[in-house]
């Protein structure tokens, strides 16, 4: 594996199952892959789970760890061409990412969107620089557009957790007050629309995602009428994608918060979320505190859904 920024990387997702559930089961038992390499973690935006998760599962793999920070601990970079750099940008992109990639094995990278620009938000303009230029194997973080280590370590959740061969698994627009990318949505469609579950997206109107990451799934409008016998209901804001509104806030409306009598709906479905999560606004704490809420470990999957991408870089080297 090359790159790993969708769900069409992983190849057989039965096979990148049973990969997961390997690893968890022996966390450090291809350490022989790591020795004596080295991941670097480019952070252009913040982070916590993904930090914490991907470090551990690069020294579960017997790596050595390097975390930069861009515009806090490293010069600031241009990223795009043709710019006199007048500015207070002192390093070019070009230049920074083959350094980096002397210095390492393998390159983790994280960017969000900037919503200045739908075009060059969903071109992944850093990422795919960085898989251009760096000479290594590169994976994303979150991008402008996904998080696909997110969207595996969901898929690794729901196959722990589904009591049925085919779930209904719904994902559920909340509000917010802040304006957030399409990167979790659009990775969880995309695992979802491959994966064995009954798919369902339910948010107001104007909320519509990118085709290309919905593809099949079932838009419903109604959120009460798409929880009823939900097996898994997974939550989350995003802001507008449709030109003309990309990036806005175009609801705050409290009636769409997870709470109970919507998950009294469902069939005793478990609650996800990827965190961190506006508790209630995206959900009532009731919900997040109950014995059905599984976010604590969705989120210790993320090391292993790192795990199984990292073991597969280093074999691939």
């Amino acid at each position: 594996m090359r790159a790993f920024t969708n769900v069409k990387d992983l190849g057989d997702l039965n096979a990148a199952l049973k990969e997961a559930a390997e690893v968890k089961k022996n966390r450090f038992g291809y350490q022989q892959l790591g020795i004596n390499k080295t991941l670097l973690m480019v952070f252009f935006n913040a982070s916590l789970r993904t930090r914490l998760s991907t470090q551990k599962a690069a020294m579960n793999l017997g790596m050595n760890t390097m975390v930069l920070d861009v515009n806090q601990g490293a010069w600031r970079l241009e990223t795009e061409r043709g710019v006199i750099m007048d500015g207070d940008k002192s390093e070019h992109i070009l230049e920074a990412i083959p350094v980096m990639g002397s210095y390492c094995d393998i390159i983790g990278v994280r960017s969000f969107a900037k919503f200045e620009s739908k075009a060059d938000d969903y071109s992944e303009n850093i990422l795919q620089q960085f898989i251009q230029y760096s000479g290594r194997p590169v994976f994303s973080m979150e991008g402008a557009t996904t998080h696909p280590l997110q969207a595996f370590a969901d898929l690794i959740t729901i196959e722990e957790y589904k009591t049925k061969t085919r779930p209904k698994v719904v994902m559920t627009w909340a509000p917010h007050p802040k304006s957030l990318p399409q990167a979790v949505p659009n990775s969880f469609a995309d695992f979802m629309n491959e994966a064995n579950v009954d798919f369902v997206i339910t948010h107001p109107e104007g909320y519509e995602l990118d085709p290309q990451f919905v593809r099949g799934a079932t838009i419903e409008y109604n959120q009460e009428k798409a929880f009823q016998h939900a097996d898994f209901i997974y939550a989350k804001n995003w802001s507008a994608f449709a030109d003309g509104h990309y990036g806005e806030i175009l609801s705050k409306d409290r009636s769409w918060t997870v709470d109970t009598a919507k998950m009294a709906l469902t069939d005793n479905a478990r609650f996800m979320h990827c965190l961190p999560v506006r508790r209630n606004m995206i959900v009532t704490d009731d919900v997040i505190e109950s014995p059905q809420s599984i976010v604590i470990p969705e989120a210790a999957n993320r090391e292993i859904s790192c795990e199984v991408v990292l073991k597969r870089m280093l074999e691939s080297l």
